[in-house]
């Protein structure tokens, strides 16, 4: 392995250690600070008045991945990041500043991730030639048409892009989760971009995890969630593991399920499946769970699910 890698993340982890409190201090300033929903339970409450945004410090990885490899490759992996990012960051700062929950329209935001989803993706297919074929098993893929691939890969980083999202509801729980992922496409790649970008994703979540671990100091917000998810889901096209998503993904994808499935139920009957969705929220207010214990146990099953999806990735497809 290049040094350099380790190098860049060991850069970033220090970079955002060292950062974050004097980004913290400014939001603060700022009073750019998480509105809580009401619905939420007591100890949810407590967290009014806490910096939001700090997803901003994670553009350090960024720019450290862009210094130590500057190829077409990082360059887009970022421009994937800061996008759907920057629709997280409208989001936030419409929460902090007007203390609005509900942020922009849903609508808004899928506009602008299906946008931003469609003019990558069209890179990806154009620019660095991106196989249409989705890996099955050994040799067989299904063999698509770009404009089908087009549309179910749109619905694919939209759908688990926002999945990430549900997942950012605890202190510390995505970064804990969205460690093991990114620690799967570094080992999985031979592509030094996507490695260097992978690591120095990780370097960057711990030193952010520093203050987000609870009780978090700041939040980072959809600013930091959304581009996660948007980064994420890339990555995985990228390297064309779409097929293993449902176990790699799989805590992003129960949060998500949780919330559709509430949602369906409740319209029908006008009862609940779970406590509260997404899922966490349920083995907090159904088995008394502390967040400590949800983010250590969630944390676990997505390391699994990477060691999983590893295995599946090396004697399967």
């Amino acid at each position: 392995m290049d040094t350099s890698i380790l190098s860049a993340s060991g850069i970033s982890f220090l970079l955002v250690t060292l950062l974050t409190p004097l980004l913290i201090w400014g939001l603060r300033t700022l009073k750019l600070t998480q509105p809580i929903r009401a619905e939420l339970p007591p100890d949810h409450q407590a967290k009014r008045g806490t910096p939001l945004m700090s997803g901003l410090i994670l553009l350090i990885g960024i720019m450290v991945s862009v210094c130590v490899h500057p190829q077409p490759m990082v360059l887009f992996i970022g421009t994937t990041f800061v996008l759907f990012g920057l629709v997280g960051f409208m989001d936030d700062f419409r929460k902090a500043a007007f203390q609005d929950p509900q942020g922009i329209s849903g609508k808004m935001k899928l506009v602008l991730q299906f946008t931003f989803a469609c003019i990558l993706l069209l890179v990806l297919l154009r620019q660095f030639e991106l196989s249409t074929d989705i890996a099955v098993f050994g040799d067989f893929s299904l063999h698509l048409p770009p404009w089908l691939y087009l549309v179910i890969m749109l619905l694919f980083i939209v759908g688990s892009a926002n999945a990430i999202n549900f997942t950012d509801g605890l202190d510390g729980l995505l970064i804990n989760v969205a460690i093991p992922t990114f620690f799967f496409f570094f080992v999985i790649s031979e592509r030094i971009e996507v490695q260097t970008f992978s690591l120095v994703m990780i370097g960057c979540l711990l030193g952010l995890f520093i203050y987000n671990i609870y009780p978090a100091k700041a939040f980072m917000g959809d600013t930091g969630s959304l581009a996660i998810g948007g980064s994420l889901t890339f990555l995985a096209v990228i390297e064309k593991v779409e097929i293993l998503i449902p176990i790699l993904f799989i805590i992003y994808l129960a949060e998500q399920l949780s919330v559709i499935l509430q949602v369906w139920y409740y319209k029908k009957t006008k009862l609940r499946i779970f406590r509260m969705a997404p899922i966490h929220y349920h083995f907090s207010l159904k088995y008394g769970w502390s967040e400590n214990k949800i983010v250590m146990i969630f944390g676990f099953v997505s390391w699994l699910a990477a060691f999983v999806s590893w295995l599946l990735w090396k004697f399967v497809l």
